[in-house]
């Protein structure tokens, strides 16, 4: 009798021990089918905070753009900087969202814009669609501002407003498509998705040297054209007059922090936190190191003396240059870039000077020339070897969308300054913009040239 209890006992050991295996088993596989889906999820909400803080780094070069802005103008002109460094920002936001978006992003209509124009109204739910919003949306602000360091001292306040509707809105977005049509449908499956011509025949521009640095610098040359120089810019005889910036300390500080958030601008364009973004950083600092030192280099050599606006102009234009290849070149081929970019900026503001031509900032040498040097880079240099039909698609993308950028912005610059006037009067520009636009003065303790 006891061995029967004794057996007894242990049948239901091992009945309760198979029952709470199985059970076990079966919570580890529980386990083990949430563990994929829990990772991937986890990528994915690295992924959205890496655009987020890369959009925020993006952002924060609007500062950088209104303190070199602000250093090179005279101190009766800083607080119109400041305002139009602001509001364009505002203005392009609403835009963007309205009507930018859809033309950039929707369902192309052949290959030359987009289409989903009421998208916002038709479009719901928690896609990652508005991360990719938010970052290409600090990219329309910096194209629009670039404009404005060029025709600062000299334009009106709603003039400049005005344009600011034209390129975020409509110009920015349409020049766009061409290039980067297709990339929102990668975060809303069934939204756009569709190519623009230019990268249906293999055009690469990885961050913006053309869509946007060469696109803000065309359309600041049409500004500046449109406008004229500024009142003692030149002689009689066409020499260029010298008219110093009020804080050039303020120049290397606001360059400094497009230099920081340069690094939101090429690696955010990754759209992902992947190994990749290494050297895309290391890359881009390359390249204004050498774009600096070749700036300073190139000025030196020339007038004997080291200059503090071609070495910020040059750390720019490098930064530009590497943004359309950074993802495709090595370290080593970056400060070729970077170097070859310096000097274009420095010789292109020289340039300038020759045709009459008043850049306060030097945004078109940095941002046009230097974004086409920048997209034709992508096949010059390429890691996987140079290819001389990727070449002429390249320069076909880069001076196809620059010339379209001018001629709107130029036809859209001449409809603004024949009605609500785009140039400030002789004796606006006299008193200064601080005054005659806002009636206010950035330092009202000191008045000076």
């Amino acid at each position: 009798m006891k061995q029967h209890l004794t057996l007894l006992g242990a049948l239901v050991c091992f009945f309760l021990l198979s029952i709470s295996s199985n059970a076990a088993a079966g919570d580890i596989q529980s386990a083990q089918s949430a563990v994929g889906p829990s990772t991937e999820q986890l990528e994915s909400d690295l992924n959205t905070t890496f655009v987020l803080i890369s959009a925020a780094l993006v952002f924060f070069m609007q500062a950088g753009f209104c303190l070199l802005e602000l250093g090179c103008v005279r101190a009766k002109n800083c607080l119109n900087v400041v305002m139009k460094n602001a509001v364009d920002f505002c203005i392009a936001m609403i835009c963007f969202l309205f009507v930018g978006f859809g033309l950039m992003f929707g369902a192309t209509a052949m290959g030359l814009l987009g289409t989903e124009i009421t998208w916002l109204s038709t479009f719901n739910g928690d896609s990652q669609l508005w991360v990719f919003w938010i970052f290409q949306a600090v990219f329309v602000a910096t194209a629009a501002t670039i404009t404005s360091g060029a025709m600062a001292e000299r334009t009106t306040f709603i003039g400049y407003c005005a344009y600011t509707v034209l390129i975020s809105g409509i110009i920015y977005p349409i020049l766009g498509h061409w290039s980067w049509g297709s990339f929102a449908g990668d975060y809303a499956p069934g939204f756009g998705g569709t190519s623009g011509w230019l990268e249906s025949l293999g055009f690469s521009d990885f961050a913006g040297s053309t869509v946007v640095h060469s696109i803000g610098g065309a359309c600041a040359l049409a500004g500046v054209l449109v406008i004229g120089p500024r009142k003692g810019r030149f002689a009689k005889n066409g020499d260029p007059l010298l008219i110093s910036g009020h804080n050039i300390p303020l120049v290397a500080l606001g360059t400094f922090i497009l230099c920081f958030g340069w690094f939101g601008f090429n690696c955010g364009s990754n759209l992902a936190a992947g190994n990749e973004i290494g050297r895309i950083a290391v890359n881009t600092m390359v390249a204004a190191a050498s774009g600096g030192l070749l700036g300073l280099a190139a000025f030196w050599i020339r007038d004997g003396r080291p200059e503090p606006l071609s070495t910020m102009n040059g750390i720019l234009g490098g930064l530009v240059a590497i943004t359309a290849c950074c993802n495709v070149v090595t370290p080593a081929s970056a400060v070729i870039i970077g170097a070859i970019a310096g000097v274009v900026s420095t010789l292109g503001s020289e340039l300038l000077l020759k045709f009459k031509i008043d850049d306060v900032v030097g945004a078109i040498p940095v941002h046009l020339f230097n974004g086409i040097w920048g997209t034709l880079s992508v096949a010059l240099f390429n890691e996987a070897g140079f290819a001389g039909k990727q070449l002429g698609v390249q320069a076909l993308g880069a001076f196809s969308t620059s010339i379209a950028a001018f001629v709107a912005a130029f036809i859209g610059f001449k409809i603004i300054h024949a009605t609500i006037g785009l140039r400030a009067s002789e004796e606006e520009e006299e008193d200064g913009l601080d005054f005659s636009e806002h009636a206010s003065n950035a330092y009202p303790d000191f008045r000076s040239e």
